[in-house]
């Protein structure tokens, strides 16, 4: 069982963070929440060396075992997802994505009952808003106190494009095509905040184009 990995960052892509540990590289999915956190505390954080607690699991598929490795800042972060897998029906991978705002404020709104709040996290709907309630309120009050809180503020623009020029570059399209992909769905969509904004905006001038 992997339960701790620490290594220069090779690698950053959407929820996930290549390790070179080594001579040997691990691809350690990342909570959105931490990512932020991380990015927030200290920018060259994701640039350099990282330690990070780590949640191994296999994911099962058709014939065989996937193994998986989930990345925290500490193990108090490991501790709230635990809890959070610990619900009917919310597995490690869908925990991962949903834990998209600081671990403090979903705590608090668990405690809170807050059910409008929980349906905002990525896949989790009305039901399984309710379930997280059902079953974890009361029991994570430690983790409305972790320090967890970012800005939120959005990446500069310049930021985002260079983000998804590298993802195309990297989908073995020519500098010139990223560039002029991305320049032309920036003048349709001038407010994207994210690169995968832009690069679904993208697909959708590629599909209507090819359609």
């Amino acid at each position: 069982m992997i339960s701790r990995v620490s290594g220069e960052v090779v690698e950053k892509k959407e929820g996930a963070l290549v390790l070179d540990c080594g001579g040997m590289c691990y691809e350690v999915m990342v909570p959105l929440a931490v990512m932020k956190a991380m990015e927030e505390n200290d920018a060259e954080t994701l640039k350099g060396q990282v330690d990070l607690i780590t949640y191994h699991y296999y994911q099962m598929e058709p014939s065989r075992a996937v193994p998986v490795l989930i990345g925290f800042q500490n193990r108090i972060e490991k501790e709230f997802f635990e809890k959070f897998i610990s619900v009917s029906g919310v597995g490690p991978k869908a925990a991962c994505k949903a834990l998209a705002e600081p671990f403090s404020s979903i705590a608090g709104a668990i405690d809170a009952g807050d059910i409008a709040f929980l349906k905002k996290l990525p896949g989790v709907g009305d039901q399984r808003a309710r379930l997280i309630i059902a079953k974890l309120q009361g029991k994570v009050g430690k983790y409305g106190l972790i320090r967890d809180e970012f800005t939120g503020k959005s990446k500069d623009k310049e930021d985002v494009k260079t983000e998804a020029i590298d993802i195309l570059l990297q989908l073995q399209y020519k500098n010139s095509e990223a560039e002029a992909m991305v320049r032309r769905a920036l003048e349709r969509a001038p407010d994207v905040a994210t690169s995968e904004e832009l690069l679904n905006e993208v697909y959708r001038e590629r599909k209507v184009n090819n359609g």
